[in-house]
């Protein structure tokens, strides 16, 4: 099973990057578990100063911007 997280506060990115994760991992049907990180300090655990930022499986894949769809499939397959 892969592990989505979305690193970010909740603003209307960090739910774009959500929905692009999500999307991504149905496509692809892969077994997957989205979670949303909310809290500044957990956050800066990830080492991730700008938001949004999508770590899979605990490495961080990308921050400071929305991933569409099929770079986020590259990333899961």
């Amino acid at each position: 099973m892969k592990k989505i997280q979305i690193l970010g506060t909740g603003c209307p990115k960090c739910k774009k990057l959500a929905e692009n994760a999500e999307a991504a991992a149905k496509e692809l049907e892969v077994e997957h578990q989205v979670e949303k990180v909310t809290e500044i300090t957990e956050i800066m655990k990830f080492g991730v100063m700008v938001t949004p930022a999508l770590v899979i499986d605990g490495q961080v894949k990308v921050t400071g911007k929305v991933a569409d769809v099929g770079a986020i499939k590259e990333m899961l397959s």
